[in-house]
């Protein structure tokens, strides 16, 4: 099977204006070029505002559509208003927002300066709030409805995870925003959902969070049931069926997609998969002879 078919209509996007924050890399990129692929037009934004106009160049010339790059640093709410502002004077409307822009590194917590912990929080919690209050309030000030707000998190946003407890906060954080507001913003024609990536590997996150020798020696497709990492194809798939109107009626929802790993990590008894067949075997006689006794 190729996981990087293409899974919907080419115009189910069209018309639609959509703001990715952290839209210039990785995933960012690639539902990025998925969302121009299927008509859409698609703000990028991050700190580096040379690099978002690289891709813009590359993106426009190999979809056909129209990308706008905005620098901005989430974490200070002028720039995101600013960002809302050129959004909007450019395109007209903005329709759908997806909260990607993230931070995260592995240490021992007791490691960690006030600092760092805060980098993390401050982009990843604060950031998707600024964002979605600023585009929010846009939205309500001008009665504006079906609009779509769309958040990366991540599987340990509801079982935590040692050695990465800055991202597990800020997204256990997000995820609770995202189903908050599901209900409360309703009644002005929003939707708010997200999705839980599993492994994904990104060439400028995974080797920060696992440097030097480190991806060779945790070899993640080993963790997931299915034997194999996502490819991007996969999680733009999913982000633009969230964003489209096919999923008109989901809202508050978190789709995790990640071959099934958080689960073999939660159940209990899941490490008995490395027990050889002889030994099942073995077991299988014992406890028949338990039963004959």
């Amino acid at each position: 099977m190729n996981y990087k078919n293409k899974m919907l209509r080419d115009d189910a996007l069209k018309g639609k204006t959509i703001v990715v924050t952290g839209g210039g890399s990785g995933l960012g990129k690639a539902m990025t070029t998925y969302f121009l692929e299927l008509g859409a037009n698609v703000v990028i934004t991050s700190r580096n505002l040379e690099k978002l106009e690289t891709v813009k160049i590359e993106l426009e010339a190999q979809t056909g559509g129209k990308v706008l790059a905005v620098k901005c640093d989430v974490r200070y709410y002028d720039q995101v208003e600013a960002l809302v502002n050129e959004s909007v004077e450019t395109f007209g409307k903005v329709d759908i927002l997806l909260n990607n822009a993230a931070g995260n590194f592995i240490s021992p917590t007791e490691r960690l300066s006030a600092n760092a912990f805060d980098t993390i929080i401050d982009i990843v919690l604060k950031g998707t709030k600024n964002c979605t209050l600023a585009f929010g309030k846009h939205w309500i000030a001008r009665n504006e409805t079906e609009k779509v707000v769309l958040n990366i998190v991540t599987t340990y946003a509801w079982t935590g995870s040692a050695y990465v407890v800055p991202s597990a906060t800020a997204k256990a954080g997000v995820l609770a925003m995202t189903r908050s507001l599901a209900v409360e913003w309703a009644k002005y024609g929003m939707r708010f959902n997200a999705i839980a990536p599993g492994p994904f590997p990104t060439k400028g996150a995974w080797d920060r969070l696992l440097p030097g020798d480190l991806k060779e020696k945790f070899d993640l497709s080993k963790k997931v049931p299915l034997k194999r990492v996502g490819e991007h194809q996969e999680l733009a798939n999913l982000a633009a069926y969230l964003v489209s109107e096919f999923s008109a009626y989901v809202n508050g929802e978190v789709i995790t997609i990640d071959g099934g790993e958080w689960l073999k990590g939660a159940g209990q008894m899941n490490l008995l998969e490395e027990v050889p067949k002889e030994m099942w075997d073995m077991l299988e006689m014992m406890i028949r002879a338990k039963k004959n006794q």
